[in-house]
This record gives C-alpha cells, sequence and structure tokens, in this order.
C-alpha cells in the first residue's frame, strides 16, 4: 500500500472531528462573514486560514469550470492537489459576474460581508463597482483585501504576475540553487507569503474594527510580500557587498551546514551554529578530536571557505554508516539533524503521527486524508469541512439573502 493509503487508512479510522455546527460555533473567527472572488492560490490560501478560524467563507467561481486552479491536475482522487490543499471548509457560488444580474447577487451578498477578499487581474474589481472607493462608502465597516503581484499604485499596478514570475523579480532566484544553476521554490512560495500575509493583516483588521466599528482596505502585494521575506539576504548584501553565494542545499556561509552522503546512497542534513558544537562534533560523531585544532577550520567562516575539503573529511566517516546510524550519532551528540525526506516519507512521518495531526475532510470525490491546521489552540476543535463542487451551495445562498433567480 502507498503511503497515501497509509494515511488515508489511519485517517479514516480515526474519531472524525466535531459536526461543523459544534465546530464553528467555539472557534475564534466564528460569525465572520467572508466572500471572496479568489482564483490560484494567494487568496484561497489567506481564505481557508479564515474558514479553519470558523469564518464563513463563500467563494465566488465561473459557472460550470469554476476557479482555474481546479484543473491544473488530478492528483487527489481526481482532483486538484492545489484546490483540495486550499479550499476546504468553504461554500461555492457559482456567478457569471459580466452579467447584470449576478454582479447585482455579488454586491448583495458582499454588502453583508465582513471581509471582501479578491486577488483577480488589476483594476478588475473597479470595473464591476467593487473597488474599496466604492464600497466604503456604502458599507464603511467592510474590510477590503486586495492581493494582487505589484500593488495598486507603481509603475508595476498593471503587470500580470504569476507565482515564478514573482519569485525572480524579487531576488528569490539569485540566492536559490547553484552556481550557475538557479532553482525556483518546488511549491508556490510567493503565492503562500502574499496569502499568509493577507491573513495575517484581515486578522489584525478585524480586531481594529471591534476597537473603531471602521472596516478598512488592505492592498497586499506579492513583491512586497516576498521582499519582506528577502531581506536577510538584502541587509546581506548591503552597501555593495556581495549577495549570498549560491550553495544548493547547504548554508551559504555557515559550515558544515547542508547535506551529506552516508554509506548505502544515503543522506543526511546536518548543522551546527558554534565553534562548541564544532568540537563535540569533531570528537564525538567523526572520532576526529585533532580535527578541531586544525587551522583550516577553525572558525565557521573559514570552514565555509574550504568546505570542499571539508565535506570530503566528512563524507569519509560517513560512508561506513548508514544514514539512520549517523543520524543517530549526530543525535546522540547533540548535533541538529533531519532526514532528507521525500513526499512519501512525509506522508508516513512517526511525528505527525505520534501528534495526531491526521485527520480527513469530504471532497466530491469522497473522503481523502488531511492534515490539520498548525497551531491551534488547545483544546480547541479544529474545522475540517468539506471541499465543495463548483456553484453547490448556489440554491441555499440565493435563498438566504432573497435573492431571486
Amino acid at each position: 500500500m502507498s503511503s497515501y493509503g497509509v494515511v488515508q487508512e489511519m485517517a479514516l479510522s480515526t474519531k472524525r472531528e466535531p459536526s461543523t455546527s459544534d465546530t464553528k460555533a467555539t472557534l475564534p473567527l466564528s460569525g465572520i462573514l467572508v466572500v471572496s472572488c479568489e482564483q490560484a492560490i494567494a487568496g484561497p490560501f489567506c481564505t481557508r486560514q479564515l474558514a479553519d478560524l470558523g469564518a464563513r467563507v463563500i467563494k465566488i467561481e465561473r459557472p460550470g469550470k469554476g476557479d482555474f486552479n481546479r484543473d491544473h491536475d488530478q492528483r487527489v482522487q481526481g482532483l486538484c492537489s492545489h484546490f483540495v490543499w486550499t479550499n476546504r471548509s468553504k461554500e461555492s457560488l457559482a456567478l457569471d459576474l459580466k452579467q447584470r444580474k449576478d454582479l447585482n447577487a455579488l454586491k448583495k451578498i458582499v454588502s453583508k460581508a465582513d471581509v471582501f477578499v479578491q486577488n483577480l487581474a488589476p483594476g478588475a474589481t473597479e470595473r464591476m463597482g467593487l473597488g474599496y472607493a466604492t464600497l466604503k462608502t456604502k458599507h464603511p465597516q467592510l474590510i477590503v483585501c486586495d492581493i494582487s503581484g505589484y500593488g495598486s499604485t507603481g509603475p508595476y499596478r498593471n503587470k500580470k504576475a504569476y507565482d515564478l514570475l514573482i519569485q525572480a523579480e524579487s531576488g528569490f532566484l539569485s540566492v536559490t540553487g547553484s552556481p550557475g544553476q538557479p532553482a525556483k521554490s518546488g511549491i508556490s512560495i510567493a503565492d503562500i507569503s502574499a496569502g499568509t500575509a493577507a491573513f495575517n493583516n484581515i486578522l489584525a483588521a478585524i480586531i481594529q474594527r471591534g476597537k473603531t466599528g471602521k472596516g478598512c482596505r488592505l492592498d497586499v502585494s506579492m513583491l512586497e510580500s516576498m521582499a519582506e521575506w528577502m531581506t536577510f539576504p538584502m541587509y546581506y548584501a548591503s552597501d555593495g557587498a556581495p549577495p549570498p553565494a549560491m550553495s544548493g542545499a547547504e548554508h551559504a556561509s555557515i559550515y558544515p551546514y547542508g547535506p551529506f552522503q552516508t554509506g548505502e546512497d544515503g543522506t543526511v542534513m546536518l548543522g551546527m551554529q558554534n565553534e562548541r558544537e564544532w568540537v563535540i562534533f569533531c570528537n564525538d560523531v567523526l572520532d576526529k578530536p585533532d580535527l578541531a585544532e586544525d587551522e583550516r577550520f577553525a572558525n565557521t567562516s573559514l570552514r565555509s571557505s574550504n568546505r570542499k575539503e571539508l565535506r570530503a573529511m566528512i563524507e569519509e566517516v560517513f560512508s561506513v554508516y548508514s544514514a539512520d546510524k549517523v543520524l543517530d550519532k549526530l543525535q546522540n551528540a547533540g548535533i541538529a539533524n533531519a532526514k532528507v525526506n521525500d513526499m512519501a516519507g512525509l506522508w508516513a512521518h512517526p511525528q505527525l503521527k505520534a501528534r495526531d495531526r491526521w485527520t480527513e475532510v469530504n471532497t466530491p470525490n469522497g473522503l481523502v486524508p488531511a492534515l490539520k491546521p498548525a497551531g491551534t489552540a488547545e483544546g480547541v476543535a479544529v474545522r475540517m469541512d468539506p471541499i465543495p463542487a463548483v456553484g453547490e451551495h448556489n440554491e441555499a445562498i440565493f435563498a438566504e439573502f432573497g435573492i431571486e433567480r
């Protein structure tokens, strides 16, 4: 059985989370209505986290196909892996916003909302009469969160932006990969950074509204979100200094810190941050106490400069051990270490199992395993409601809001 199958069997055998009504009522955002014209990752990741905390999220989708991110792959029982990840616990309302009737329906629902989120093309909501300048006069309590590639002002405001393009524009590709071989992140890091920034700022805006009674506009830029995450390498290269060197999976300036080959084609990650750990590593892991006195490796800067020679010495020792044995030696010596896992290893990770991090969510194609939200307050039930089909909630929402069809 695959690792996915093992986790699915484990999730299905565990006790289900409390029912939707029981769970949402106890969560911190219970009673908050979020309406979202969202697509791709940044907007949906933001609103899914709001839904995790109990907010009611009405996701606006195109009739028929819905969010284009539903179709990027079919790896989760015929559903898209990105979509399954970012869209649980939402209601899907399919509207053709080019039709006046549907646009008016959206405006009526937004008038009742606490938060309006959108990450459509630049200027789209303004053309529909759903820009903040219009909304704030009619609904001063409304929190509007606009997510875009570059923000609503400045020379780049009308540029289209996708995750990989922002990885390039933000300088991320200049510090990631190996010399001459820049590498993108294996996940949508620019989208995730923007979605996280939007989520954090919406929470702050809800708290602020509780004090003032007034809503606000949040202008979240993917570039600015990534620039925040890139501040360390920017400072490192300040005043014309050389930027961090591309170093693959190694640390650019601390050594030994990165992957090392062991016997049986295994790989381990290790890292040390100070000279005390370096001495322990030489004595207890490598069994080479003289190496701690070698002038070539007297401090982390020298070890980094002479990493090629030091790597050869370390891997010569490691070559007679399996990866698991090296990890045991590192752990016993108090040296930070990690297994180089693949996706199968993460599905089966013993720490996730031991901490009861797996449950399941329902989808239009049946139950699938899912990780519970990280960092949930102790004693608070998590919300893991279904992933909706396109337009699944149209009839109920129209009836609730008194919208005639």
